[in-house]
């Protein structure tokens, strides 16, 4: 079974704009011997194999982020009208101190899936967080009316839990409208950390 790796290139806004998926795939790997010089050594993280679960090998130890990717796949005539009971309620929850998350980004889709809405969700603490915040959803009566509503105009909707990769910066707001590139790489079975030298 091949990993997935999800991948979102750039910052992302907290004002919707634009996301451009692309998919590449990577089927093979360069085994020969790299030489690298001991400065670059001195500042690129390697991954010994075979130590941990790669989760935990690959994911950033500073922080305990854990990230929700959530693809809602809109009605085509609906699609305004998402945007807009999106922009009133998501912000709310994003700013109440009382939520350990963050909304990081929405957009929507130019390219690939047409008619779709991409929500990235921070939650500082890691599951624990996550339980926390979907436990006080459910109390919040203004959030079960817009899920209601939201309902009704979704074709379907797939969400992913994702943890940050070591090797790259924690995405950061920017204003917008920005265009963004998500990315899905298939591995195959064992070449996680490999992959994850490499980048």
């Amino acid at each position: 079974m091949a990993a997935r790796v999800l991948c979102a290139r750039g910052a992302a806004s907290a004002a919707p704009c634009s996301l451009m998926p692309g998919l590449r795939r990577l089927t093979s790997s360069n085994n020969r011997p790299r030489e690298d010089s001991w400065l670059k050594s001195l500042f690129v993280r390697k991954v010994d194999p075979r130590k941990d679960a790669h989760s935990n090998l690959l994911a950033k130890k500073e922080t305990s982020s854990l990230y929700k990717l959530q693809f809602h796949n809109v009605k085509p005539e609906c699609l305004d009208a998402y945007n807009k009971i999106c922009q009133e309620v998501l912000p709310k929850i994003h700013e109440d101190k009382h939520y350990p998350c963050t909304l990081v980004g929405t957009w929507n889709t130019w390219y690939g899936e047409q008619d779709q809405a991409v929500h990235l969700w921070r939650y500082e603490g890691g599951y624990p967080a996550l339980t926390e915040v979907m436990s006080k959803l459910r109390e919040n009566q203004e959030f079960v009316q817009f899920r209601k509503a939201r309902s009704n105009m979704l074709l379907s909707r797939k969400n992913q839990l994702l943890l940050e990769f070591s090797f790259w910066n924690e995405p950061v707001p920017r204003s917008g409208p920005n265009i963004y590139e998500l990315r899905s790489y298939q591995l195959r079975p064992g070449t996680m950390i490999e992959w994850g030298n490499y980048w």
